[in-house]
């Protein structure tokens, strides 16, 4: 008798087991089971979104409050038409002053009816039709930052809730008029309520930097914020890429740091330092988010968000974020790896007087003795066995930017 309790004893326990990793299920390193999560060997949101990073349009950098559902549908459209769709701009991001004052009379977030008569919903499935995916704005506060739309403190669940029935795929969150609640405590509530809203939501972390998000967000959202807003002047845009800089170390697949959104194309910069600025933001990983307006783009605004090979840089799958290595005054070295052993390099002249900038392949990791296939990634032409070092001269506020690859390695 003892023996064959001990038996039943085994095969419950071997049910018992069986039926455990049933009700298991892994999820990118995660196991989940019962809504609880053990990371195995990565701390990061697990929804399986920004496993690159993040390629759009969002509405404010050019247009603030005021926009529209026509404004939005003719965006959507000229992302298409323009052929930027098809080079992974994929996210069409309303921001701030799409709502109404006030919620409903159940608590809900309402579209305003004198900008968006039809809905998000509808916009949504209008967007969604053309390939592309919708994002949305909130804030982690009682107010949006214009006071003119509720933010989503103390209603995280609902409001979720309420993106995914409209089935966004983005949620842009920010820091306004919060009571004094850590960030941290404000952003890991929206991200849990996102996850349990039914839906896949891309959340992006919009907290300014200010309690330094790379050393916390990575299982919190899939891009965080380490600056403040983005002008659209050349002082700003430097200033941005140095503080998100210090961060590159945090960034991986699936987690970003994000110096804000794109300038070029609104008319404040040059066209050689709108270069510099996509050619940097490429390289450190940073979300590649248009924010001008795409409806009526020039030819040089087109040619420079339309280099493939500068979004390759910012798309590759390694998902390294590039950064300063040498500097010389003004004259900079930002390098980077990628996959199959090849590095990026950006030669940046902040200075502004013509100058020429050398990068040894001491300062961006390869041995003195490596050749390398050395790609201009703005001239298109690939120069062959180059060896020890890359030189150029450079024109002010300017870059070049190239890809190595090895031809043999010693």
């Amino acid at each position: 008798m003892s023996g064959s309790l001990s038996t039943v004893g085994v095969m419950s326990l071997f049910l018992y087991y069986f039926f455990f990793l049933l009700s298991s299920t892994a999820i990118g390193g995660r196991l989940v089971r019962d809504g609880a999560s053990t990371t195995r060997g990565r701390d990061m949101l697990e929804n399986g979104l920004g496993r690159t990073p993040q390629m759009g349009w969002n509405s404010w950098n050019h247009f603030q409050c005021n926009i529209n559902e026509q404004m939005i549908r003719e965006t959507a459209d000229a992302m298409v038409s323009s052929g930027l769709s098809s080079l992974g701009y994929h996210y069409i991001n309303l921001d701030d002053c799409w709502g109404e004052q006030n919620r409903d009379s159940q608590g809900n977030m309402v579209a305003k009816a004198s900008t968006f008569p039809s809905g998000i919903k509808a916009l949504a499935d209008y967007v969604h039709n053309k390939g592309l995916k919708l994002g949305i704005y909130s804030d982690a506060g009682t107010q949006t930052c214009s006071k003119t739309m509720p933010g989503s403190l103390g209603y995280e669940d609902q409001d979720a809730k309420t993106f995914a029935s409209w089935e966004v795929d983005y949620l842009k969150y920010d820091n306004c008029n919060n009571p004094g609640i850590s960030p941290k405590e404000r952003y890991t509530k929206m991200s849990k309520a996102l996850q349990n809203s039914g839906r896949n939501i891309f959340f992006s972390l919009c907290e300014w930097g200010q309690e330094n998000p790379a050393t916390w967000a990575t299982n919190v959202g899939n891009s965080w914020r380490t600056t403040g807003d983005i002008e659209d002047n050349w002082t700003s845009m430097i200033s941005r890429a140095d503080q998100n800089n210090q961060w590159a170390s945090y960034a991986k697949p699936g987690a970003w740091n994000d110096p804000d959104m794109l300038e070029v194309g609104n008319g404040g910069m040059t066209i050689e330092e709108y270069r510099s600025h996509f050619s940097i933001w490429a390289l450190a990983k940073a979300p590649l988010l248009i924010g001008c307006d795409v409806r009526s783009l020039d030819k040089q605004t087109l040619e420079i968000l339309s280099n493939s090979e500068v979004i390759a840089v910012n798309q590759d799958k390694l998902g390294v974020q590039g950064k300063k290595v040498k500097s010389n005054g003004d004259l900079e070295v930002w390098a980077g790896p990628l996959t199959g052993g090849r590095k990026a390099i950006v030669l940046w002249n902040r200075s502004s007087g013509h100058a020429s900038i050398t990068a040894k392949w001491s300062d961006i990791g390869l041995k003195s003795s490596t050749i390398v296939h050395v790609r201009d990634l703005w001239e298109h032409k690939t120069t062959s066995s180059v060896r020890g070092k890359l030189t150029a001269n450079v024109a002010p506020h300017a870059c070049k930017m190239y890809v190595l690859s090895p031809k043999r390695l010693s």
